[in-house]
């Protein structure tokens, strides 16, 4: 009888273990979410780094992309650099000459003699991504854009952009130049750590020169709270590029996205990830639905 008695405890305790077990194995079993990709695989990349340099997403993040106008942020890399050497002022008239004039666009049309001063240069860049003005200041401090472009590839090199070549300083197709996901966001991390002072230019949406307003290209500004730049891009063998930088409640991010088929896509996209980066899903791993995938 007491055996008996005893029995339906037992089932009792067998049916809570066997219940305390399968929700461990659910507990540990990853759950597979769906991110939709606004680019085929081989124009996408994607990278997304903390304020500590952590990676909290990438894909195809080593694989060789075209930078389009994102090589720009390494012209204003260097022209930074200049202003903290002491070598130009904001004021130093950088003159245009034929070779910058006759850039395609997108550029401000200046003419072959005429001078814009470095305050307004990079405005025109940051917000405008005048190629009459990057070429302009290559030459400038360069002496040439060929001799420029070395110097910027020097430069990747020095801050830890293993992969990236650049040809000349406006990002117009060049073959021969290209970069990576990777590469673009430890640029981006490199201009918001050693030029704080001069950062804010890669927040403005326009900027008055000559007395016509110059509007921007970069409509991540104003859309999501926190931010704050940097550069956009786009030729057509590259698609639709971005680098962004987010800071806002102690939260710093910097997120890269390369080769999306329209800027109001990759826009989107930069914000589902700005949005899944700040509260990650716990025990989670994310398949990547690529334009065109069923």
């Amino acid at each position: 009888m007491s055996k008996l008695r005893h029995f339906p405890l037992l089932q009792r305790f067998v049916a809570a273990f066997a219940l305390l077990l399968l929700v461990a194995g659910c507990a540990t079993t990853p759950t597979e979410t769906m991110l939709a990709v606004p680019a085929p695989a081989q124009k996408y990349a994607a990278m997304v780094i903390d304020g500590s340099g952590r990676t909290l997403f990438e894909a195809n993040s080593t694989a060789p992309r075209y930078p389009a106008s994102l090589t720009k942020m390494m012209t204003l890399y260097l022209l930074f650099e200049a202003l903290e050497q002491g070598r130009i002022s904001k004021t130093t008239p950088i003159p245009v000459s034929a070779n910058a004039a006759r850039q395609p666009p997108t550029k401000l049309r200046f003419r072959r003699g005429e001078t814009i001063g470095v305050d307004s240069a990079i405005r025109a860049i940051t917000v405008k991504s005048a190629n009459d003005v990057a070429v302009a200041v290559a030459e400038y401090l360069g002496g040439s854009e060929d001799a420029f472009a070395a110097m910027m590839t020097a430069k990747a090199r020095q801050i830890g952009m293993r992969s990236t070549v650049f040809r000349n300083a406006s990002g117009l197709p060049d073959a021969g130049q290209q970069t990576t996901a990777r590469d673009m966001a430890v640029l981006g991390t490199a201009l918001r750590a050693r030029f704080p002072q001069h950062f804010h230019y890669f927040s403005e949406s326009d900027f008055m020169f000559r007395g016509r307003l110059v509007r921007g290209h970069n409509d991540m500004l104003g859309r999501v709270r926190g931010v704050n730049g940097i550069k956009t891009g786009y030729i057509r063998a590259s698609g639709f590029n971005i680098v962004t930088s987010y800071d806002a409640d102690g939260r710093r991010l910097i997120l890269v996205v390369m080769g999306a088929d329209s800027a109001r896509q990759r826009n989107d996209h930069v914000e589902a990830l700005i949005q899944r980066n700040l509260s990650p899903a716990s025990n989670t791993t994310t398949r990547l639905l690529y334009a065109g995938e069923q």
